[in-house]
């Protein structure tokens, strides 16, 4: 939905894919082949990327992986393999895109963490996990940056209407202690995904993130009870209540 909004306004874009035939044929959208579980293929796909563009204005992580289950039996495999994707592959991109961002001395990276990093989801903790990992990487490059014409946003989407709920792993387990309130879980997150917002929200706010000439840090995009409500009452709540209206939430 991100290239397609920007390629109908005339933008260039390289998206990548571990499969580029995955990519899109549309005018303005290149395909790239990218691995986020191999740094040299981050590299390759970034080098040549960038030269054949010449330079980038943008730089976006989208990447998506999702596991579900009881987090006592997420293997330290998934775990790994869930940063890898979420956090480490990203940040390999954030730092290549830093570099050559710096040689023109302007530019903008837009991080797209997860409402999930600060109000995060039962039988999901390595998702939950990572996408927190991200968001506290991409606050200390916000510190550090200060002064900068270089900016570097946190978008965090809320429920969006996707397939993602299709390439999630489901952890095999069993134990009663956690299959009802698993199968309670899920229904729930099925049905939130289904009446989520479509994901042209999303690219619409990643438009007047690149048109603003100082994005603001972080932006939540979703509905308005998981974009607005949740986010400011869960501030001000101590953490035993957060997790009692996360439990009411999910049915659990």
């Amino acid at each position: 939905a991100i290239a397609k909004a920007l390629v109908a306004r005339g933008d260039e874009v390289w998206g990548t894919s571990r499969d580029p035939e995955r990519v899109p044929k549309l005018r303005g959208l290149h395909p790239a082949r990218m691995d986020l579980r191999d740094r040299h293929s981050i590299r390759e796909a970034f080098d040549a990327a960038l030269r054949e563009a010449g330079r980038f204005d943008v730089v976006i992580n989208n990447a998506g992986s999702g596991s579900f289950g009881p987090a006592e039996y997420f293997s330290s495999e998934v775990m790994a393999d869930e940063f890898q994707v979420l956090v480490l592959g990203q940040i390999e991109i954030v730092r290549l895109a830093l570099a050559a961002l710096r040689s023109q001395e302007r530019g903008l990276i837009i991080n797209i963490t997860s409402l999930a990093s600060r109000l995060p989801l039962p039988f999901m903790a390595a998702y939950n996990a990572a996408k927190a990992a991200m968001a506290s990487f991409t606050m200390s490059i916000q510190l550090e940056l200060d002064g900068s014409n270089i900016r570097i946003v946190d978008l965090q989407p809320a429920d969006i209407r996707t397939s993602f709920n299709d390439a999630v792993r489901k952890i095999e387990f069993e134990d009663p202690r956690y299959d009802s309130r698993a199968r309670k879980t899920w229904n729930t997150v099925e049905q939130n995904l289904k009446a989520a917002p479509p994901p042209e929200l999303v690219a619409r706010h990643v438009i007047r993130l690149i048109d603003d000439p100082n994005p603001p840090p972080r932006v939540t995009v979703g509905d308005f009870f998981q974009s607005r409500i949740a986010p400011l009452v869960f501030r001000l709540l101590p953490q035993s209540l957060r997790l009692w209206g996360l439990k009411k939430y999910y049915g659990i």
